[in-house]
């Protein structure tokens, strides 16, 4: 029985050659979408799970009680990690980490290797389950004259892995290490990147304001013990700070690690999603796909179905239950989901390089446990879904109406045809309308005036001979033609991070607590550079030799303290008094997620670690050129690595330019798929109704209103689409930009494109199919008659 329905399944698919190729074309291509983001939901999913202590361990949090509420920072005072490990009982182990998207030289002989450098505290081995090939994790990371290096930089700096321990090399060129140990690649689900490990104990020496505990730049994790309460622990960590900081204005709290890539996102102090948000979207979006293409295979399926009419009354008379039809046509739906899904998979091994170019992973198919049941869990449904509804409907015929031709199709039947292609245009809608919203967001992101200027401006490290001598290196930089203007900085000024706290100013209130203010360490030029408006007072310069005294917040900071006239004014930092010199007006030096913060800026060139400079337009590179050369004259043996402003600030929306682009491929397919179905719709439609049209055509009906009367049903049923798609798309829109402080307004326009799109795409489907029918030579539809 099993063979003969199998056969009667081919020969039924190869009767209906355009409706099986569409099905095909709709349901591989829908499985492939959903293929694809299982993939990438899997990948992000997994990120950091691999930890052995994952449950355990857990990252120290900051949190700053304001009166606009609380703002939660992830950066710690470099002593909080080691001081409790020692205070703590619950705190098993305890590590703290510098860690910043800063490439340093390594070097071997002739060999100049730039990679990501981690500072860590001996227990880093211990916290986390990075691996060593070669060395001792226990004490690897005791001896401030060790390094630790990645496989893949081992190999580029002594052309081998094999007993690299105890050979040396030159960090920076000015410090020799000894290698102790060596780390294979780290796994791609990890979120933390690195290429080389220095001990904790050396970034001390290299900025003593990490042992400050006012001054935020690293990050401290812990790994509670076995049957340690994480809201025990918190409610410990609330008061800890109170006799570590002459001010004590925020409080502790712990966040579980394997939590931060996808939940990282904060509202007044509690976790409101992050990446996670874009793993609902996608899997949300590979479900619409793939019922889009499984109503297309119920509607072809229940329209064909009056050529199976009298298949079924036979089949019904001699024997054959309900039961044993319906298996039938599931099995006729399971056999073209399953060729749909070989194709599928061969539609993967095609795009899956362009979609890991577009993601940023790389994923592969990797046909284990997990994928299989995936891909069977999903075939399985895909086929039920989709064959359910004919199976049942085909199966329900009254064998002696059909055999006495008095069978017609009931009205419900079309009215079920038409509520499908409803749903499909309404989820094509909502998809269309996303994808505007999302391209119209970057848009605005990446046109806003930011409050300074980042056209034209480079930015690159300060290291070796520049660090030792950077008013010289920029004196002579700006005399190089086509440089505008240079200067230093403690951290980028697109996303930099380092706190400080502000022990007392004039009027500061005893019972309001207040964040912790960015700070940013600067030589002098720098407003000259980025273009940033000074609002009042004036900027650091050279006219005065007391700058290492001064201070100058932004205008958020002046609000938030609330200073009158602050020129002139001090405010105590650490026990030192410093004056106002100037306010500068409000701009963007973090992403568009959050609003602007207080922040202040302090001469001091010594705490500075990048150059930004401004070039003339026109002749970029020529002028990059001469600063190539003028820099390695300068500064031999490092090369120019630098990056252009812009870059690094669109750099901050990845993943939402990730998601933009992938939107727009799924939004795509959506509609193509629903076009596919509704074209198939439409021929069917204009062969039933083909005498009809002779009839018409006869009596006088002119092309355009036979054309119009065959499009008006599928019109109504998109306009219902639209109706319905709007509203909820409104919501989803709102709630995606609600992640942005700063945002687009949602214009009626945004919509009524949309629905516009969906109706101009269902006419121009339709149409083809009209038309033709419209211009028939009706003697053919009626030469029976």
């Amino acid at each position: 029985m099993l063979k003969h329905n199998i056969l009667l399944a081919f020969r039924h698919l190869k009767r209906f050659k355009g409706t099986t190729l569409i099905n095909l074309l709709g349901l591989s291509t829908g499985l492939a979408c959903v293929l694809l983001i299982y993939l990438w939901v899997n990948d992000e999913l997994s990120m950091d799970k691999f930890h052995k202590n994952g449950p355990r361990l857990y990252q120290i949090m900051e949190h700053h009680q304001t009166s606009e509420g609380i703002i939660v920072g992830e950066h710690t005072s470099g002593l909080l990690a080691e001081v409790l490990a020692e205070e703590m009982p619950e705190v098993e182990y305890a590590t703290a980490i510098r860690l910043r998207n800063e490439q340093k030289i390594l070097s071997v002989g002739n060999v100049n290797i730039r990679g990501l450098v981690l500072f860590a505290s001996p227990d880093f081995f211990k916290v986390f389950s990075y691996d060593l090939i070669q060395g001792n994790k226990e004490q690897a990371l005791n001896d401030k004259s060790g390094i630790i290096l990645s496989e893949s930089l081992a190999s580029k700096l002594f052309n081998s892995t094999t007993e690299v321990l105890g050979k040396v090399v030159e960090f920076d060129h000015s410090k020799q290490f000894s290698v102790v140990g060596m780390f294979p690649e780290l796994p791609a689900n990890s979120s933390m990147k690195f290429d080389f490990i220095l001990p904790f104990e050396l970034y001390k020496e290299i900025d003593p304001n990490v042992l400050n505990w006012n001054y935020n730049t690293t990050k401290a994790y812990v790994v509670l013990k076995e049957g340690s309460s994480q809201d025990a622990f918190n409610n410990k960590l609330e008061h800890f700070l109170e006799d570590k900081r002459q001010a004590a204005t925020s409080t502790l709290t712990t966040r579980l690690y394997s939590d931060s890539y996808l939940h990282g996102n904060y509202e007044n102090g509690r976790q409101t999603g992050g990446r996670i948000e874009y793993v609902v979207l996608f899997s949300l979006v590979g479900a619409f796909i793939l019922l889009i293409a499984c109503i297309n295979f119920m509607n072809l399926s229940t329209a064909k179905a009056s050529r199976r009419l009298r298949e079924v009354g036979v089949k019904k008379v001699i024997g054959a239950s309900r039961n044993t039809l319906i298996y039938q046509y599931l099995g006729e739906s399971m056999l073209m989901v399953v060729v749909s899904l070989m194709i599928a998979l061969l539609l993967i091994l095609v795009v899956l390089p362009p979609f890991n170019l577009i993601t940023g992973k790389q994923l592969s198919l990797h046909f284990d446990f997990g994928l299989i049941s995936s891909i069977l869990v999903t075939t399985l449904l895909t086929g039920i879904v989709a064959g359910s509804y004919p199976a049942f409907y085909l199966s329900g015929f009254k064998p002696a109406k059909i055999l006495k031709g008095k069978f017609r199709s009931p009205l419900s039947e079309a009215m079920a045809r038409q509520g499908l292609v409803a749903v499909q245009f309404t989820l094509s809608i909502i998809l269309i309308v996303s994808v505007l919203v999302v391209y119209n967001q970057i848009e605005y992101v990446q046109t806003k005036n930011l409050g300074y200027d980042r056209e034209q401006v480079i930015q690159f490290d300060i290291e070796g001979e520049v660090a030792g001598n950077l008013e010289t290196f920029l004196q002579e930089a700006v005399q190089i033609p086509g440089v505008v203007k240079a200067s230093g900085i403690g951290q980028s000024i697109v996303d930099g991070q380092n706190t400080f706290t502000i022990d007392s100013w004039q009027g500061k209130p005893d019972n309001i607590t207040f964040p912790a203010f960015q700070m940013r360490p600067v030589t002098f030029d720098l407003f000259e550079t980025l273009g940033i408006q000074l609002k009042e007072g004036r900027g650091f310069s050279r006219d005065y030799n007391t700058e290492g005294s001064k201070i100058i917040f932004n205008e958020a900071a002046i609000k938030l303290m609330g200073l009158e006239n602050p020129v002139g004014q001090e405010i105590t930092i650490q026990g030192t008094n410093l004056e106002i010199i100037g306010v500068v007006g409000d701009f963007h030096f973090a992403s568009l997620h959050q609003q602007v913060g207080p922040l202040f800026f302090v001469y001091q060139p010594t705490w500075t670690h990048k150059v930004v400079m401004k070039i003339s337009p026109g002749k970029e590179q020529e002028t990059l050129g001469y600063l190539e050369e003028f820099y390695q004259t300068f500064n031999p043996g490092y090369s120019f690595n630098y990056i252009f402003l812009d870059q690094e600030y669109e750099a901050l929306y990845a993943a939402e330019q990730r998601v933009a682009v992938l939107s727009k491929y799924f939004t795509v397919l959506a509609v193509l798929i629903s076009c596919l179905g509704l074209f198939g719709l439409a021929a069917f439609t204009a062969e039933r109704r083909q005498k009809e049209i002779g009839i018409r055509k006869i009596l006088g009906s002119s092309v355009f209103e036979l054309v119009k009367l065959l499009n008006a049903d599928f019109t109504r049923v998109v306009l219902v689409a639209i109706l319905i798609a709007l509203p909820l798309s409104y919501l989803i829109a709102h709630n995606w930009l609600d992640t942005f402080a700063y945002r687009i307004d949602l214009h009626w326009w945004l919509f009524g494109l949309a629905g516009g799109l969906a109706l101009i795409i269902a006419w121009l489907t339709v149409g083809l199919q009209t038309i033709k029918a419209a211009l028939a030579n009706p003697v053919e539809s009626l030469r029976s008659e």
